[in-house]
This record gives C-alpha cells, sequence and structure tokens, in this order.
C-alpha cells in the first residue's frame, strides 16, 4: 500500500528585534563611530601642534623669513648714514684673520693700529682713519651726514662726483665711486660755513682723498683696485649729477692732483662732505658703474644717445 509522505516539520521562525531595539542597537555603533572619529582628529591635531612647537621646526620657519625678506630687499639702495654703517660695521673682535685689509682691519686698512712714520694729519682739515679698529666706519658716517646737509643748502652746483683708476689694474677703466660736496658762497647756509674760507672743488677732494681710497680698494671693488692693484691710485673728477653725460661719452674726466698740505689755513673739513657708491645684488661680483677714456680722461668712443 502506497503510504502518505509525512509533512516536512514547520521550520521555527526566527526571532526577530523589535524596531526599538534594531534603533537602540544603531544608534549605539554610530556613538562608538563618532567616538573613535573625535579621538583620532584630537590626537592628530596634538601631534602636529608638538611637531611645529619643536626648536627644530621653528628654527626652519625663522630661517625661511629671514631669507623671504632679504630677497624683497636685495634690489635698494640705501645711501643713508644707517646703510653705510650696517654695511661697515666692524668685524668681531673674536676673529684673528690676517688676510684682507677692509674697513676696521688690523691688516692695513681703515682703523688698523699700522704705524706710520708720517705725522699725524689734522682732523680738522683731513678725514682720515685714527689708531683704532672700526674708526673707518665713523669717519666714513660723518663723512655721508655733512654730504647730506650740504647738499639740502646748495644742491647739486655744490656736488662733484669722484672716479678712482687703478693703472696696475686696467689703465683704461675709471670707476664712480661716490660724490663730494663742498659749502659754496652765497645762497642759503652761509652762517653754517665752520671754516674762515669756503672749500675750492680741489679741496673738497683732497681732504677726503684717503678716505675715498680706502673705501674703494677694501670696501667697493677689491677685485680691481685691492691688494696688488692698491698702489698708484688716482682720483678723477666730473661735474656734479653727471653720470648720464659721463657714459655718453660727452665728459672728459680731470685728474686730481696735490695733497692735503695744500689746503688753506682756514679751510675746515666739516665744510665739505663724501657720499659713497654703495653696490647691491650683482653688482657686488660684476661692478657697478666704470668708463672707459683715454691717458688724458677723454672718451675714446664717439657720443652716443641713449633711448
Amino acid at each position: 500500500k502506497h503510504q502518505p509522505e509525512p509533512e516536512p516539520a514547520a521550520q521555527r521562525p526566527r526571532p526577530r528585534l523589535s524596531t526599538t531595539t534594531n534603533l537602540h542597537a544603531m544608534g549605539c555603533h554610530s556613538h562608538r563611530r563618532r567616538m573613535n572619529t573625535t579621538l583620532f582628529v584630537a590626537r592628530t591635531a596634538a601631534l602636529a601642534i608638538s611637531i611645529l612647537l619643536s626648536p627644530r621646526t621653528i628654527c626652519a620657519f625663522q630661517t625661511r623669513q629671514t631669507s623671504s625678506l632679504t630677497c624683497q630687499h636685495a634690489g635698494r639702495r640705501h645711501h643713508t648714514t644707517r646703510g653705510i654703517t650696517h654695511l661697515l660695521a666692524k668685524p668681531s673682535k673674536k676673529s684673528k684673520s690676517k688676510s684682507g685689509g677692509g674697513f676696521g682691519s688690523s691688516a692695513g686698512g681703515f682703523g688698523s693700529k699700522k704705524k706710520s712714520s708720517s705725522a699725524p694729519a689734522d682732523p680738522s682739515k683731513v678725514r682720515s682713519v685714527s689708531g683704532y679698529t672700526g674708526s673707518g666706519t665713523k669717519v666714513l658716517a660723518d663723512a655721508a651726514n655733512s654730504f647730506d646737509r650740504i647738499r639740502k643748502l646748495h644742491g647739486k652746483d655744490s656736488t662733484t662726483d669722484v672716479y678712482v683708476r687703478s693703472p696696475l689694474n686696467d689703465e683704461s677703466t675709471f670707476w664712480f665711486v661716490g660724490k663730494v660736496i663742498r659749502m659754496v658762497e652765497g645762497g642759503e647756509g652761509d652762517d653754517e660755513l665752520v671754516g674762515s674760507v669756503h672749500p675750492s672743488e680741489e679741496e673738497a677732494m683732497l681732504s677726503q682723498k684717503r678716505l675715498i681710497l680706502e673705501y674703494a680698494k677694501n670696501q667697493l671693488r677689491p677685485q680691481n683696485m685691492g691688494g696688488p692693484y692698491a698702489k698708484g691710485l688716482e682720483l678723477w673728477s666730473a661735474p656734479g649729477d653727471s653720470e648720464m653725460d659721463v657714459v655718453q661719452n660727452k665728459v672728459t674726466l680731470v685728474p686730481v692732483t696735490g695733497s692735503s698740505r695744500d689746503l688753506r689755513e682756514g679751510f675746515n673739513v666739516k665744510d665739505v662732505g663724501y657720499n659713497p657708491e654703495i653696490y647691491v645684488g650683482e653688482e657686488k661680483e660684476k661692478g657697478g658703474l666704470r668708463v672707459v677714456r683715454d691717458a688724458e680722461g677723454r672718451p675714446v668712443k664717439p657720443v652716443f644717445d641713449i633711448n
């Protein structure tokens, strides 16, 4: 006889969580996720702050900031007394280097302790360096201050451009090294004259000759006027503020001859000043304004115009 197949046992239904229970479980899971995220963010922030506050990081940041500021000002000229004083700041006393001969050095430059057989120059007549280290800085600053003061009184008419030639380096190259100025008769400022005579153009040059030459060979262009080329340096002059005309070969340079012995009795060095040329940027390596002239200071090429 055919036996009927037994009916399959009824499957036990899976227990189901209530909606309230499901929401509770999901909420706990989301809360744990938020807690983990918060802890991660807090730990990351703490690590970043500790890195930023480390001495090495602070030092690197300061170095980068200083370099950026230096680059921003690298192309600017500073002809103020503050700029000159900073440029010619005397070296550290701890340095025992015997090389060089710059301002404030002990190797024959400005402010050196090198003994001289000649009698000391009269400080009321000549701007030179006294016998202590670093004095070149003060002398140059005094000359620049006098230049600014007299320039405001008498302007361009009392100014003379100065060039230096080093025959041992290049007989045909004349380097522009700055400007001298003098008190002139008439106009404003006659009551500010310190001496009893108004300086001549030659006296303005001769009274500051050593200052100009020492600055030129030790600071401005030692590559061409210092070291083996320092002997026999010559001063040449041109009208004040005539740099462009000189470059265009319109001006003949005039040699400056004589010495401090040629200064008159009533002359005082406070009635003259000197504004040194200062190189910035690429000029320090390649050099600044210089022109080509013959042995008499005359242009060797025809006049040309600059558009």
